[in-house]
């Protein structure tokens, strides 16, 4: 019983000081340490070099890299007898600025002050069980923020990009099949037309419509074979042979997300056409390595969004069935996303 309750006080603490860890990591992105790392090509770094490439105070730094090497982020290895030297990890590696496989945008983005705030209020909205807690931090929803303030829009963009490139690598490497015969294809909510523009370079045949919100489309980049047209998906998608929605349907409530299926299910071939969704399914009663993840991205939804969840198997079954697709699957793939096929 006292080990239990001597982990228990250990615990507590981790939970009380997680946000450290956020923070920490959003540090070392800014000061370039996994860049830096990196530029080496595997020889180590002392502390006086990484310091004085960052221009950076050392025993500031020193403080900074014990913790970040005691979470695993990176590594320190002996370089001889009498000194130490840091390099990368395949963890650190997720944290450079630049990279297919970076996820440092994102971490930016969350640990961003305008997407900290609303876990303040998030508390309150429970008892209210009233509006977002984003809503009651800024006054509109993240959607209107975004569009009002082009240096969070950038945020959300960029860190939408990392994402893509990280999930469309996974969907790409383990179900590609669900792409073949499909000449067209919307994405509806793409962004800046990273996941398409991915896509295409692997999969040629597909012309590619990457469909958002007028001031999201208007800096997106040119991807080849990649038509950007800006609008609004819950009035009218643009005709294609299929539409592709990733990590977009979390964001709103089931009505919402009805909604958006119909138009979609309008906008492709009521013979041959089909939806593509790559989503978080929660099974609640198996254990799987992104569980932790589907759960905690379930509270980002409501912190961030009015009505938006991650949802179950069972969950999905309902919103597709409303939406008037009648036959569907799911196929679990080696990443947080599983992929859904709805039908018309």
């Amino acid at each position: 019983m006292e080990n239990e309750e001597a982990q228990a006080q250990v615990d507590i603490w981790k939970y009380v000081l997680g946000f450290t860890e956020m923070a920490v990591v959003q540090c070392a992105i800014e000061l370039g340490i996994a860049d830096v790392l990196e530029s080496q090509d595997g020889r180590p770094m002392t502390l006086a070099e990484l310091s004085s490439t960052l221009s950076c105070s050392p025993s500031i730094l020193y403080r900074i890299m014990r913790f970040l090497i005691r979470r695993k982020i990176f590594k320190e290895i002996s370089i001889d007898q009498e000194s130490t030297g840091y390099v990368q990890s395949p963890l650190s590696r997720l944290l450079m600025r630049k990279g297919d496989n970076s996820m440092a945008a994102f971490v930016l983005l969350e640990s961003s002050p305008v997407m900290l705030a609303p876990w303040h209020g998030l508390s309150a909205r429970a008892l209210a069980n009233g509006a977002s807690a984003f809503t009651a931090a800024h006054g509109e929803d993240v959607w209107r923020y975004a569009a009002e303030n082009p240096a969070h829009s950038k945020l959300i963009d960029d860190a939408m990009a990392c994402h893509a490139r990280v999930a469309m690598s996974a969907i790409i490497e383990n179900y590609v099949d669900v792409f073949k015969g499909i000449g067209s294809l919307v994405d509806v909510g793409g962004g800046d037309g990273t996941s398409l523009g991915i896509l295409v370079n692997k999969c040629p045949w597909i012309r590619g419509i990457n469909f958002d919100l007028p001031h999201v489309v208007s800096t997106a980049q040119n991807w080849d074979g990649v038509e950007h047209i800006g609008g609004d998906m819950f009035k009218k998608i643009p005709k294609a042979d299929a539409a592709f929605l990733m990590w977009v349907l979390h964001d709103w409530g089931d009505d919402e997300c009805i909604n958006i299926l119909k138009k979609c299910k309008e906008a492709i071939p009521r013979d041959t056409g089909k939806v593509i969704i790559a989503e978080a399914v929660i099974n609640e009663k198996e254990e799987n390595r992104y569980k932790d993840v589907s759960l905690a991205l379930d509270m980002v939804m409501m912190a961030h969004t009015d009505k938006g969840k991650e949802r179950t198997w069972k969950e999905w079954a309902n919103v597709l069935t409303a939406a008037g697709f009648y036959r569907y699957t799911v196929k679990h793939i080696q990443a947080v996303q599983s992929i859904i096929e709805a039908y018309p």
